[in-house]
C-alpha cells in the first residue's frame, strides 16, 4: 500500500533545501526558475487534456454540464475557472460549475478535513443535481483527497463522464476514470506545499480546457472574443473595437452596431456583414450552432 510519504508531491526538493538561508532575490529566482518547468510537464500531458476537452465540449453540445471538484487549492482554482466562463464568453452560468469541500465558506478560509469526508461529496452532487451525461472532473494534486475520489466513483455510477487531474505519476486513491490527466510537477519548492507549482499546473490545466471548449463551441472567432457581453464600459470598448476590426467600420459607427445588437458582439458582427435585421442576425447564428464563421464565410 502507498504511504502519504512515497508521493510525488511530498517529497523533499533537493535544490531548494537551504532556501531559508537565501537573500530575497536568490529566493525569488530560485522559485522563478522552478516555476519555468511545469508549462513543459503540463505540455506532456496535452493528449490526455485533449481527450478532456472532447468529453466537455460532446457535454455541453448536449445539454449537460461540467463540475469541477476539488479541496483546498484545488478547489478554489476550480470555482476561479468556472466562474470566468459566463463573463469572459456569454457562457450559460450552468456549463461550468464548481464545487469545493467544505462548501463557499472554504474559498475564502481552510476548512480543516474537508478533503478527507467523502460522503460529503455525494451530497454535495446531489444538491448540485448531477445527471446523467455531466461530466465531473476532480482535482486532486496528490490524489489523495478521499472527496475527490468519491466523486468520481459516484459521477461513474451515474453515468457521468469522468476526469482525474493529478500531479504525481500514481494518485495515492485509484479511480476509475475516463481520463486521467497526470502532469508530473515534481517536489515543491517548499516540501509539500501544492499551491505552488501543482497549483500553477492546475490552474493551466483548466484554462486549456475551458478555453478549448468555449473556442470548439464558437465562443471565439480567429483569437477574438466575439461572444462577450459588453456589460460594462471596459467590454463595451472592446466590443466595439472587435467589431471594427472585424467590419471596417470606424468606432462611433462601429458602437452604434453594438447597441443595435443589444450589446452582442457576434450578432452586430452578423447584422453588418449580412446586412439583415437583428432577428435573422440570431437565425442565422442559430442556424450555424453558433458558429461566426460559418455565418460570415461560408453561408
Amino acid at each position: 500500500m502507498m504511504e502519504r510519504a512515497d508521493l510525488l508531491t511530498e517529497q523533499q526538493n533537493i535544490t531548494t533545501t537551504n532556501i531559508d538561508a537565501k537573500s530575497i532575490p536568490e529566493i525569488l529566482e530560485i522559485i522563478n526558475r522552478e516555476d519555468q518547468s511545469v508549462a513543459e510537464k503540463v505540455s506532456k500531458a496535452i493528449p490526455e487534456i485533449t481527450k478532456a476537452v472532447d468529453l466537455t465540449t460532446t457535454a455541453i453540445r448536449n445539454g449537460h454540464r461540467i463540475i469541477y471538484m476539488g479541496a483546498g487549492t484545488s478547489g478554489r482554482l476550480g470555482v476561479l475557472d468556472a466562474s470566468e466562463m459566463p463573463p469572459t464568453f456569454s457562457a450559460p452560468t450552468d456549463w461550468f460549475n464548481g464545487i469545493i469541500a467544505g462548501g463557499d465558506d472554504a474559498l475564502r478560509r481552510s476548512i480543516e478535513g474537508a478533503e478527507d469526508k467523502p460522503k460529503n461529496a455525494i451530497n454535495d452532487l446531489n444538491e448540485f443535481g448531477l445527471k446523467k451525461g455531466d461530466v465531473v472532473i476532480g482535482i486532486s494534486t496528490s490524489g489523495a483527497a478521499a472527496y475527490v475520489q468519491r466523486a468520481i466513483d459516484y459521477a461513474n455510477k451515474l453515468n457521468c463522464g469522468t476526469v482525474y487531474l493529478i500531479c504525481t505519476p500514481k494518485p495515492f486513491y485509484e479511480v476509475n476514470a475516463d481520463v486521467i490527466i497526470s502532469v508530473e510537477t515534481g517536489p515543491e519548492v517548499i516540501t509539500g506545499s501544492t499551491r505552488m507549482k501543482a497549483g500553477t499546473a492546475t490552474k493551466m490545466v483548466l484554462n486549456m480546457i475551458s478555453t478549448t471548449t468555449m473556442i470548439r463551441l464558437g465562443k471565439v472567432y480567429g483569437n477574438l472574443m466575439v461572444d462577450l457581453m459588453a456589460v460594462n464600459e471596459k467590454l463595451i470598448d472592446r466590443g466595439t473595437r472587435i467589431i471594427s476590426q472585424l467590419t471596417e467600420l470606424d468606432f462611433d459607427d462601429a458602437q452604434k452596431a453594438l447597441f443595435a445588437a443589444d450589446k452582442s458582439v457576434k450578432k452586430a458582427v452578423v447584422m453588418i456583414k449580412k446586412n439583415c435585421s437583428l432577428t435573422d442576425a440570431k437565425r442565422l447564428l442559430n442556424e450555424a450552432n453558433d458558429i461566426l464563421r460559418k455565418v460570415i464565410e461560408y453561408y
